[in-house]
């Protein structure tokens, strides 16, 4: 349960909890509902989500947690990408910034100029990653003016499911098919499994990139040619796999290499044997409810 320093610290506070339409966002929507903690809860549409999600987060999502308000920002994804005529990388994130920091800071000044004391809760659990575990509890955060929260820092998978169990919300069905996490589709740091359910499970969106892509290497190319310079690799969505020859590799060869094994090299091109199985519906305890494709 909550502590009565944390309850001292909520007290008078407006607190927003950014929701994801993942497990950990609702989980600590459905965690502060239990301790009697009113918040407000925001999306940010970053325009790229899987329609899977956004069904779950319109229909069984809010109705288990509440109404959710969405903040779309000016420009999605898609627009961003090619007003920019860049993709994002993992060394220029520009999509967390422009499509999610930036809509809630400013949406978290407004309710301060409304007089609101503002808390913006975040689901980030510690066992996701080193990084995640060593950030604070609580912190100011200068980009979004306010203090941050983080409520399941200390949480473990299994209580995350539990809370879930408890309140008798499914998941967002993007778990039971075999995603580890859910957010844009797909990251630009998704797994090798992440990529191949996509390609497996949502071809359009593999469309998508292709187009994405050729518009991209379009403008490339006509600012190389205003520089006088060639270029060496055609820009994309993923950066090649470690230890892979050249910068970007175009997305249907990485579709190619995510149905691989041992690395999915040029000269090893064995498709991975069950690779339509997951272990999803059986870690959530879900596997007796699902029938058909969904199991």
């Amino acid at each position: 349960m909550m502590t009565d320093e944390t309850r001292a610290k909520l007290s008078g506070k407006l607190v927003v909890a950014s929701i994801s339409g993942g497990k950990d966002s609702s989980a600590m929507s459905l965690y502060l509902t239990e301790n009697g903690i009113e918040h407000q809860r925001v999306f940010m549409d970053t325009g790229w989500e899987s329609d899977i999600t956004y069904a779950y987060l319109r229909g069984p999502l809010e109705k288990a947690l509440g109404h959710i308000t969405w903040l779309t920002p000016p420009l999605q994804m898609e627009q961003l990408i090619r007003k920019k005529g860049m993709f994002p990388s993992r060394i220029r994130r520009y999509c967390t910034d422009d499509l999610k920091v930036a809509p809630m800071a400013k949406h978290i000044k407004h309710l301060t100029i409304a007089g609101h004391d503002v808390i913006n809760t975040v689901g980030i659990r510690g066992a996701e990653s080193a990084a995640r575990s060593r950030l604070p509890e609580w912190e100011w955060s200068d980009r979004v003016k306010c203090d941050v929260w983080r409520p399941l820092l200390r949480w473990t998978l299994e209580d995350v499911i539990a809370i879930h169990q408890r309140h008798g919300l499914a998941p967002n069905p993007l778990y039971l098919m075999g995603a580890k996490r859910v957010g844009c589709w797909p990251c630009i740091n998704s797994s090798k499994s992440e990529i191949r359910l996509i390609a497996q499970r949502d071809p359009d969106r593999i469309v998508r990139l292709r187009v994405i892509e050729s518009d991209v290497a379009q403008l490339a190319n006509a600012r190389a040619e205003k520089n006088g310079v060639e270029l060496s690799n055609a820009p994309a969505w993923f950066q090649a796999p470690n230890g892979r020859t050249g910068t970007c590799w175009p997305i249907d060869k990485v579709v190619q290499w995510s149905r691989t094994i041992r690395g999915g090299t040029e000269e090893d091109r064995q498709e991975l044997l069950f690779a339509g199985q997951n272990d999803g519906c059986m870690r959530w305890g879900m596997c007796e409810t699902l029938a058909g494709d969904d199991k």
